[in-house]
């Protein structure tokens, strides 16, 4: 049975098929049997004639490669080494820096940083450049290069020059760590729970059940909604994605996927369950939330399942085939694009949030001196039992008196709590 599959970058993002059995059009032109003799004279001259002896296995793996990676910034050859680290990502544990990476203008470009990693710690952010691994540029070299050279033996170090905006290049060590991601955190912020998803892999539907029960546990009838963290996700797993999804629908289609056949048309439905239990949900999205992440947020805002707060999506709406090969290689091919149930493509412009909310930095000011009408002479005694009244005000401002370090997440916390006292206010309840 075809395993359905998801990659973004740097974590596999994919069909996986077997190797046998591929169908293709047999039927070539004259000019396809020209190029053909034109490729095996290039490749003769060059074994013969280049400055250095280059092996038949560096010149065809280079030539398989680069038609890949012509097509697109996704499709790509694995050499077996290649594959195999692939694989072990899946699993969620790896070794190297703890980013996800791609091409982009001959320069390696960080999709997002990997929470609690060594790069996460070196303050390594979405959107730099690697333009330099141990002082040699990365200029000519394939992704899958770049990406071998900053792999290395565990407790090594490694230094990167970073080019990032409005900023002066600069280089940052870092030393090489055995990468363990856990997938799914958690924790409660008052009566509201907290979930993050850092990337979609293997663990990622047990550890969100898990978070579930926990938060039940902790807050019981106080649960008020869930704040679901899907920033600087760059993907993963699409049967992971396609389940998370289902963990807050009870009925309707979560994507589709598409290629060039349309009777190949494949669509992923939701089974009756909301592990939410109905309660509200908003989902925390960013410039490095991508592909199956955009599957999650895609599927519960169109079915306004979830209000989608923070900035625009990176828009990755393509899907990759990992085709095994010979001699344990593999290649990564686009196979298809997916699209969220109202048939929208995020392909390039990404998903939009129904409330845009940047990233900030709030300074609190100190006002030394506040005047009401309780200070004034001859005041009026408030005559109602105002205590009730005031608990409930202090209940939902209790975290304003404490510092923000995180805008966005502050501001999905207060629209969850507006959310539920306008459902107290309406005489309603949040199941």
């Amino acid at each position: 049975m075809m395993r359905k599959l998801i990659r973004f970058i740097g974590i596999p993002v994919i069909f996986v098929t077997s190797s046998s059995g591929m169908s293709a059009e047999t039927e070539f032109s004259d000019d396809t049997y020209r190029y053909l003799e034109l490729f095996g004279d290039v490749f003769e001259r060059v074994r013969r004639d280049y400055v250095e002896k280059v092996s038949d296995q560096e010149l065809l793996e280079a030539a398989i490669n680069g038609m890949l990676t012509s097509l697109d910034p996704h499709s790509s050859f694995m050499s077996a080494k290649n594959f195999e680290d692939m694989q072990e990502q899946t699993k969620g544990e790896f070794g190297g820096l703890g980013i996800e990476v791609t091409m982009e203008n001959g320069f390696v470009k960080v999709v997002s940083p990997i929470d609690d990693t060594p790069a996460f710690r070196a303050g390594i952010k979405p959107g730099d450049y690697i333009t330099d691994i141990d002082g040699e540029t990365v200029l000519g070299l394939t992704l899958g290069d770049a990406v071998d050279k900053m792999r290395g033996l565990i407790e090594t170090d490694i230094t990167i020059t970073i080019r990032r905006a409005s900023v002066e290049p600069f280089d940052v060590t870092i030393t090489r760590a055995v990468i363990t991601v856990k997938s799914v955190r958690w924790r409660t912020e008052g009566d509201i729970g907290y979930i993050r998803i850092t990337s979609f892999n293997e663990q990622t539907q047990g550890g969100l059940e898990l978070g579930f029960a926990e938060i039940e546990r902790e807050l019981g009838r106080e649960l008020k909604g869930f704040v679901l963290d899907l920033r600087n996700n760059p993907g993963g797993l699409l049967d992971q994605a396609v389940s998370v999804s289902d963990s807050f629908l009870d009925r309707g289609e979560i994507v589709s996927t598409r290629t060039r056949q349309t009777e190949d048309t494949q669509r992923f439905s939701a089974k009756r369950g909301d592990l939410a239990k109905g309660k509200p949900v908003v989902i925390l999205i960013n410039d490095g939330s991508a592909s199956a992440s955009e599957i999650v947020a895609g599927a519960l805002q169109d079915h306004g399942r979830a209000i989608i707060l923070g900035t625009k999506s990176f828009g990755k709406g393509s899907v990759q085939t990992i085709v095994p090969l010979q001699r344990s290689a593999a290649m990564r091919l686009t196979t298809a694009r997916y699209y969220t149930p109202s048939g929208r493509s995020i392909q390039v412009k990404g998903i939009v949030p129904d409330i845009e909310v940047q990233p900030a930095s709030v300074e609190r000011i100190d006002v030394r001196s506040q005047r009401s009408e309780a200070d004034l002479r001859g005041a009026l005694e408030n005559d109602t039992n105002e205590d009730e009244d005031l608990a409930l005000i202090n209940n939902n401002s209790e975290r304003e008196t404490q510092d923000i370090q995180d805008y966005q997440l502050a501001r999905a916390l207060d629209l969850l709590q507006g959310l539920a006292l306008y459902a107290q206010y309406r005489g309603t309840e949040t199941r």
